[in-house]
């Protein structure tokens, strides 16, 4: 069935429904959904695992007229887009944790089609304040970047002073605007990447009695200057939480995008859109019903739904060593050709087998020549569990060799293996004596070492061969072609 999703109704709501389709992509953000009275719910929801996140826009221009009190101008565009917006949010929450149906028509025709698990539910009320960015700049010469500044603490009325908000730290909402929303959305771009983001901020707002910034952008710098050497994880605050009280210094963002690691951390990540690429495809199928086989990303999970959960940075990785293998692939005029290469996952436990295959004088394709990609995929899948038996979740992709393919599909399994019998093992065992997986003498091993803001510039090469052609002769880039 296709699944038709709004775009958006006014130029604002497009916008945030854009960035949110970037990040949580296309199968876990539905703009403009309702309620069972057929009254909107929220502007934009989108839903991936526990997290849900409930998006509001709002626009006034009350702040432009010049004609009036700023401090009246002021009074009356917060009571608009943020008080009235926030009392709504807490009743979208109220409204999601009480089960009842949420639709993507005001008709109540069409259901979300993604199940919203209740138990251990984890929510995010995300307010989009625009019309304030001018004032701000014109009101004072400090405002550099006209960012809201945000109060989150025991409040007792509103700021009395203009473009600064209390937030009640015990309900809290998160507030972007128009400066910083693209940053954040650009800056975050997976779920991993916000959710992580948002769960910090919630510890750091509920652990201290007032937390107070210039700016959501300054709070993200600081945020990523701020890692554990334990864990890895960025925090915000202190290591040691011993704190009552946190100001964080306006034009922290300023100072962040200009240190080279950050720098290099964009140049890094450009490869990394390759994996978003070969997700988004298959979502879209999703959506257009178009789809070919039993699975479905929206049913839980599935291969789609691991690799969304990939960091960006992890992502990065991945689209590097997939390419490198595309580039690999032996050049052989024998009949049948393959190349499988396994990748560890972020998540411990779970891993990627990616399978190549180069198959002469195949008849139907998809009929027979899918069905036996499809059929090795999943020997694959076994034979990586029998040689990794850590393993819980195997994620399998399988594509033509691009060096010998034009066009190009793909095939995507998970085999969830927590629980692997002695037969399960000994099946696929035996399923791969002909294929022989894993046990052949060609086997070779690259070790990668991985960080999320890389401390030293890519080389000359390392650039170059961000630009190399395809392998497939199309003469575009190996991000923009057979990672499709």
């Amino acid at each position: 069935m296709r699944i038709v999703k709004s775009k958006g109704v006014t130029a604002t709501e497009t916008l945030l429904a854009n960035l949110c389709e970037r990040s949580f992509l296309k199968l876990w953000s539905y703009p403009n959904v309702f309620k069972d009275d057929r009254d909107e719910l929220c502007d934009l929801l989108a839903v991936f695992e526990n997290h849900v996140f409930i998006f509001f826009d709002r626009d006034s221009q009350v702040l432009s007229k010049k004609d009036k009190d700023p401090l009246v101008n002021w009074n009356r565009w917060r009571k608009k887009v943020i008080d009235d917006q926030t009392r709504t949010a807490h009743g979208a929450e109220r409204y999601i944790r009480s089960g009842r149906g949420i639709f993507l028509d005001n008709n109540l025709q069409v259901p979300l089609p993604i199940h919203i698990n209740r138990e251990n539910i984890i929510i995010h009320k995300i307010i989009v304040a625009h019309g304030a960015k001018q004032a701000c700049e014109e009101f004072s010469d400090n405002n550099v970047f006209g960012s809201l500044g945000i109060i989150y603490g025991d409040i007792d009325g509103p700021f009395p002073f203009p473009f600064i908000i209390n937030i009640d730290r015990n309900n809290p909402v998160h507030i972007f605007d128009s400066h910083n929303l693209p940053i954040i959305f650009h800056e975050l771009d997976t779920f991993w990447d916000l959710s992580s983001y948002l769960d910090k901020k919630c510890e750091a707002i509920k652990s201290c009695q007032s937390l107070v910034y210039c700016g959501e952008e300054d709070l993200l710098a600081h945020y990523f200057f701020n890692v554990d050497d334990s864990s890895g994880e960025h925090f915000i605050g202190t290591p040691s939480k011993e704190f009552d009280h946190l100001v964080i210094a306006e034009g922290e963002w300023d100072h962040f995008t200009k240190q080279d690691f950050y720098l290099n951390k964009k140049l890094e990540d450009e490869i990394s859109y390759a994996w978003d690429e070969l997700i988004q495809q298959t979502c879209q199928n999703t959506l257009d019903g178009t789809l070919l086989g039993d699975d479905s990303p929206l049913r839980g999970e599935s291969a789609i739904h691991e690799m969304a959960k990939e960091p960006r940075f992890f992502r990065r990785m991945l689209s590097q060593n997939i390419i490198r293998v595309i580039r690999d692939f032996p050049e052989s005029q024998d009949a049948v050709t393959r190349s499988l290469s396994f990748f560890p996952s972020f998540y411990e436990g779970t891993g990627y087998v990616f399978l190549q295959l180069k198959i002469a004088g195949t008849g139907s394709y998809n009929n027979e020549h899918r069905k036996k990609r499809q059929g090795l995929l999943q020997i694959a899948c076994g034979a990586a569990k029998n040689k990794f038996p850590h393993l819980q979740k195997v994620v399998g992709i399988a594509i033509d060799a691009p060096k010998y393919s034009r066009g190009n599909s793909e095939d995507f399994i998970l085999l969830n293996c927590a629980s692997w019998s002695d037969d399960d093992r000994k099946q696929y065992e035996e399923l791969n004596k002909e294929v022989n997986f894993f046990n052949t003498t060609n086997l070779k091993e690259h070790r990668v070492r991985l960080a999320e803001f890389p401390n030293t510039k890519l080389s000359l090469e390392e650039k170059a061969g961000r630009n190399d052609p395809c392998p497939c002769g199309s003469g575009r880039k190996y991000k923009k072609c057979c990672m499709r």
